[in-house]
């Protein structure tokens, strides 16, 4: 499984009020060897329960929408 592919990356997806979704990336899912499966391997858990499975992009794709982190209250002050 080291080199193989994901079929799947998992994403944890935060609804925001008046902004896009916060998609972070938490993992990745490789398909067993017969074909008749998954492994889903998760660097993290959402908080919520949901767990979103999309394949993954190319480098000429778009990708999941994940805004930079920034210190909100400095910008308030």
């Amino acid at each position: 499984m080291a080199t193989q592919q994901p079929t799947y990356q998992a994403y944890s997806v935060s609804k925001r009020e008046s902004q896009d979704d916060f998609w972070l990336c938490i993992g990745a899912a490789f398909p067993h060897a017969d074909g008749r499966g998954l492994n889903v391997v998760l660097q993290a858990l959402p908080l919520d329960g949901k767990i979103v499975l999309r394949p993954p992009r190319d480098d000429k794709e778009e990708q999941p929408q994940q805004p930079q982190r920034r210190d909100n209250n400095r910008s308030r002050r």
